[in-house]
């Protein structure tokens, strides 16, 4: 800061002898700043409104339309199935076919495996895989998202409604509650949508969603050990130590060698599956029928062998038929209400937050737009629809709407015919999957959630962010070393701590002007930059509202006073005009204004004139109407900081410009 204004005096000083006056140079143009015509108060509420809420416009379509045309694009809005599908063929058809077998083949071991995560019986994994895909079908506006039960939305509704009801000893309130944490869900979904309140989940940063990805796959893979190894007395608690610690205990009694075997195999079959299909893109179905034939296999080595006989866990009996209504199993009046409540707002943000995350991403991959609140009332609609038809919550699944996307899906009906496939299993196929080794389930299971643990993106967000890292890593080990909800919990408390700090603590830099150019630009970015002497120039990168009002003036005096004494150390005159750059400031409330009255003041006893530069609309409409513009005065107001330096060097030759 110091070196930069002693070199710009130093040089020049060497060349102001040879430099005319700026006192006999021909005053150049200066466009002053303009001041927007004043807004009425309502058109001002409803511009802010419609920014906030309606950015994207939604009723742009139903603009100069009939009434019959609003009515039919009114439905379009509402299903999207019948504007899309009014252009669909047998082409799609036969793509759509394609993919949505696949997804079956891949969705129907997950589900048996993702209810046990939930601590439900193994059919209602599959219920979750029928009702949900249907409605979301014809209501959600994503081409590739493949809907069912995921891991992590699994093991967080296990875990939150673990610590309500036992569901070892209390089954049946289990499920109620299960079904009203849904029920509640889906309206917390489709409430945000409505009200067109998506942006909420963008205050689960990414970092944070990454780092809690992680470590509840780790989490997961933990559960997972006592069907891989066929532990009986296993721990309830999910965090790593008290896992680890119920593994070697049960070592030398309680493990099962003949499950550890059928595990160990058919991990290491799925684990090649998985990493035979990503080195050759095209044969992305290896790793989606994989899991399905490691279950036939297991079934039917389980079934003529009688190794449940030696101890290996099987899942044995599986409901047979379509889901039951479960309307009248939900509470709606009562203790567990509110409990449910609780539980179906964190597992529907985390759901939604999922889902959104996965549409999104495929979305850009085909170039196609994704209406995120639409996609948030369908999810709703689907999550309230299930928990009335035995479903659990539902979301998109990452690893089956990525073998959806490479199956060559194009639209919903391959969530339509995976549907179908879960409806024939349920009416047919169910008694089949007596035999099937929990092991088998659990190598599904571990094979699944591994690629949940994204070491790459961890490494890009170290590189790129550090306190995103931090973010990251708190929300990990979170979930490892203590449980889902603690992780989550830091997860969110990070993420808006990071809000909190950059809201609160706004950046400032001090500008120098680039050599043989009339711009100004940060020091510290730009080292050649030289300092105007006389001037300092103080850019604010954040808009200047209450929360950073103090902090800004208290900056701002603190780089005069520092500016100061190393130019006083050097021998050279002080500061005689701060010049602050207002490009960045978007907004500014009363408390920023009053802020900067105080700052004048404080200039003012220093005999430091305060100048501004190029401040925006909202900004120059506020600072005219708190009468501060007249308090500095107009001529202290430019449009760019040479237009300042310039005239504060008109002004004062000895500023040097």
């Amino acid at each position: 800061m110091g070196r930069s204004s002693v070199e710009a005096i130093e040089t020049k000083e060497m060349d102001y002898q040879s430099l005319p006056s700026p006192q006999h140079q021909q005053a150049p143009y200066m466009h002053k700043v303009g001041v927007p015509p004043k807004q009425k108060l309502f058109d001002e509420f409803k511009t802010t409104v419609k920014e906030t809420l309606f950015a994207d416009d939604p009723l742009r379509s139903f603009k100069d339309q009939s009434r019959s045309r609003k009515f039919v694009l009114g439905w379009q809005a509402v299903f999207p199935i019948l504007d899309w599908g009014r252009s669909y063929n047998v082409s799609k058809f036969r793509g759509d076919l394609i993919a949505g077998l696949t997804i079956a083949s891949l969705c129907i071991p997950q589900d048996i495996g993702y209810s046990k995560l939930a601590n439900l019986a193994p059919q209602y994994g599959l219920y979750s895989s029928f009702v949900p895909p249907l409605i979301y079908a014809f209501m959600g506006s994503s081409r590739d998202i493949a809907i069912g039960p995921v891991a992590v939305v699994s093991l967080l509704l296990g875990s939150l409604l673990s610590n309500e009801i036992d569901p070892t000893t209390n089954p049946n309130e289990y499920r109620r509650l299960a079904f009203t944490a849904t029920f509640f869900a889906g309206i917390t979904q489709a409430t945000l949508g409505i009200l067109r309140l998506g942006f909420l989940i963008d205050f689960l940063s990414h970092a944070a969603v990454v780092g809690f990805m992680g470590g509840a796959a780790i989490t997961i893979a933990l559960q997972q050990l006592k069907g891989f190894l066929g532990i009986k007395k296993f721990t309830k608690e999910t965090d790593i130590i008290s896992v680890m610690k119920s593994v070697w205990r049960s070592a030398h009694h309680g493990w099962n060698w003949p499950t550890i075997l059928i595990g160990a195999t058919f991990l290491t079959f799925l684990l090649f599956a998985k990493y035979t299909g990503k080195k050759n893109k095209k044969l992305f179905w290896i790793p989606a029928i994989a899991p399905l034939i490691s279950v036939i296999l297991s079934t039917f080595l389980v079934y003529i062998t009688h190794a449940e006989k030696k101890g290996v866990e099987i899942v044995r009996h599986i409901e047979k038929g379509i889901n039951p209504p479960s309307v009248s199993e939900i509470y709606f009046t009562g203790d567990y209400l509110l409990k449910g409540l609780k539980i179906g707002i964190v597992a529907g943000m985390i759901a939604l937050t999922e889902a959104v995350a996965i549409g999104r991403t495929f979305a850009s991959m085909k170039d196609y737009q994704l209406d995120g609140n639409k996609e948030m009332v369908a999810l709703g609609a689907m999550n309230v629809v299930g928990s009335m038809t035995s479903c659990y919550v539902t979301t998109g699944s990452f690893s089956r709407s990525a073998v959806n996307y490479m199956a060559g899906c194009q639209t919903a009906v391959s969530n339509i015919i995976m549907s179908v496939v879960v409806f024939l299993t349920l009416l047919f196929i169910t008694p089949l999957f007596e035999y099937t080794p929990n092991a088998i389930l659990a190598a599904i299971i571990i094979s699944a959630v591994i690629g949940l643990i994204d070491y790459e993106a961890a490494i890009l967000i170290w590189k790129i962010d550090k306190f995103d890292f931090v973010a990251c890593m708190g929300a990990f080990f979170g979930v490892v070393f203590a449980s889902v909800e603690i992780g989550l919990l830091i997860a969110v408390s990070i993420s808006f701590a990071k809000i909190l700090l950059q809201v609160t603590r706004p950046r400032t830099a001090i500008l120098g002007k680039i050599p043989r150019t009339n711009v100004y630009r940060n020091i510290q970015q730009y080292p050649e930059a030289t300092q105007v002497p006389g001037v300092l120039i103080v850019r604010v990168d954040s808009a200047i509202y209450f929360s950073n009002s103090n902090y800004t003036r208290e900056r701002i005096l603190r780089w005069v006073t520092d500016e100061d004494e190393q130019l006083e150390s050097a021998g050279f005159p002080k500061i005689r005009f701060l010049i602050v750059d207002m490009s960045p400031v978007t907004d500014i409330d009363t408390s920023g204004i009053h802020a900067f009255e105080e700052l004048h003041r404080s200039l003012h006893k220093r005999e430091v004139q305060l100048i501004l530069s190029n401040p925006g609309r909202q900004v120059i409409d506020k600072l005219h109407a708190s009468n501060f513009v007249s308090q500095i005065g107009e001529d202290k107001i430019f449009l760019t900081v040479a237009d300042a330096v310039l005239t504060c060097s008109s002004k004062f030759p000895e500023v040097i410009v």
